[in-house]
């Protein structure tokens, strides 16, 4: 694995350069990195790029240059961003973390206050927390993420997805959950104009993180086939076909937000061997699985492993992109915990450093690094014995949760209000609305009954079991049914 950095937690290795020769033959370079004004250390100061320095800094390019030797595909996968992007090997942080090893007499380095060895804090803040040393709550984290935490993370990834067979990934970096890691997905192989594939049920944020923020485009398939019996792999191949030989992002959500549909075993199989078939013949792809509902399945017909795994050593051509966390499946939406994991067929220490390294550099400009005191809860979860059972039990509830609305959104008598779309796993389940918008039913069934629901597009109602108790479920859809029938022209 392409494990040890030496960034996280307790156990920080001194920090290394990267493609060291090239660097040193650049050392006259001023690095834009290292351009710090001394009189405000808490920051990293950057000199803003003119005509003079616009130039890339010396440890993008040796990033830059292991791609190119080792992959060189995973390069031109990069946007001009993800090219420019570095991680400021000798920059504050790593400066910190190797005083953090050798300073034994003292160590001045880095902006926090500290008592009696350990971090500064209150009395009234500390409190709350319990279980948890003060250097698990207040240090800052790595940009990288705790390296604990990202080796936990890649083992679990690794016992849940056995199709990596010890194929060697990235290992983790952690990102403020699932929203910032597609962010960072856009910021590294996304310019604007480019083009992204996604089906047409997706997760609104892809749109504003993508499009509005980036500038990239959105380009759609209709995620199920005309009969609503299955995801629709035709319109998936189709859609790849029309682009062969393009540089493409692909975003893959199962458990799919807004339907909760995830692929059977052969639909998975369709599509990676789809996406097989689009590299073969030329394209260049970035497949994002976005696992965000990872681990929420309730019919034994779903594909219960990522595609990730098998998309890993797929092709030279596709660079797999894992975007996961803890967010869903630990139910901590608030920690605001997730990871974000690369692979590739061939790809090599060097390569997965320098996406780490970029990864680690857009963390560090952008929020500098993600809330210690999540990152610890989550790794005690992970290493808790009663962590699976306990998981397990919540998983058991959605599924009972799930099998009770598959019996009421079906019922006879709603059948002139919807049609269902299949839902087999996550958080929720979508009605597609028959003679009327479904924002007005939207609008009708809160006014009117007090009941909260999610309008998407024309004809979509989503509809978040994984929030109802079993006894609210029936009473939901009649009263949806009720508001449908209210709305609707006559």
């Amino acid at each position: 694995m392409a494990g040890d950095q030496g960034e996280g937690g307790e156990q920080e290795d001194e920090p290394r350069e990267h493609a060291h020769a090239l660097v040193m033959a650049k050392k006259a370079v001023v690095s834009s990195s290292e351009a710090v004004c001394p009189s405000d250390p808490r920051e990293d100061q950057t000199v803003q790029p003119t005509a003079q320095t616009a130039a890339l800094n010396p440890l993008a390019e040796a990033a830059n240059a292991a791609l190119a030797k080792d992959s060189p595909v995973v390069l031109d996968l990069l946007s001009e961003r993800g090219k420019r992007f570095f991680f400021p090997a000798r920059g504050i942080l790593a400066q910190g973390a190797e005083a953090k090893q050798k300073a034994t007499t003292a160590n001045a380095t880095i902006g926090i206050a500290t008592e009696n060895g350990a971090p500064m804090h209150l009395a009234s803040v500390n409190r709350y927390y319990s279980g948890l040393a003060p250097s698990e709550i207040y240090d800052y984290a790595p940009s990288y993420g705790r390296l604990d935490l990202r080796q936990a993370w890649q083992k679990k990834q690794q016992a849940e997805t056995p199709s990596l067979a010890g194929h060697p990934t990235s290992l983790p970096v952690v990102t403020n959950a699932l929203t910032q890691g597609l962010s960072l997905v856009g910021d590294l192989f996304l310019d604007p104009g480019d083009e992204a594939l996604s089906s047409d049920l997706m997760w609104e944020n892809y749109n504003l993180s993508w499009e509005t923020r980036l500038g990239a485009r959105i380009s759609t398939y209709p995620f199920f086939d005309r009969k609503l019996t299955g995801f629709n792999i035709t319109a998936f191949t189709q859609a790849l076909a029309e682009r062969k030989g393009r540089k493409l992002v692909v975003a893959l959500n199962f458990p799919n937000n807004p339907s909760g549909y995830t692929p059977t075993k052969a639909e998975a199989g369709a599509i990676v061997n789809a996406l097989i078939a689009a590299a073969q013949a030329g394209s260049k792809l970035v497949v994002v699985c976005d696992d965000a509902y990872y681990g929420m399945f309730y019919d034994p017909a779903c594909e219960t492993e990522s595609l990730f795994g098998r998309l890993a050593s797929a092709h030279e051509n596709l660079l797999a992109v894992k975007v996961d966390g803890a967010t869903k499946e630990e139910f901590v939406w608030g920690l605001r915990v997730g990871f974000l994991t690369f692979a590739i067929k061939n790809g090599t220490p060097a390569v997965y450093k320098a996406l780490e390294d970029k990864t680690a550099g857009l963390v560090r400009a952008t929020i500098s690094n993600v809330s210690m005191p999540g990152q610890s809860i989550v790794l005690k979860a992970l290493l808790d014995p009663a962590f699976r059972a306990q998981q397990a039990e919540k998983v058991a509830v959605l599924r009972r949760r799930a099998e009770i609305t598959a019996t009421e959104c079906r019922r006879p008598e709603y059948t002139d209000c919807w049609d269902v779309y299949p839902f087999n796993s996550g958080y929720f389940m979508c009605l597609r609305i028959k003679g009327t918008a479904a924002e007005t039913v939207r609008q009708e069934l809160l006014a009117k009954h007090g009941v909260g629901a999610i309008a998407l597009g024309q004809t979509e109602l989503r509809i978040a079991f994984s929030c109802l108790t079993e006894a609210q479920i029936p009473a939901v859809f009649a009263a949806a049914a009720t508001a449908v029938r209210a709305v609707r022209p006559a």
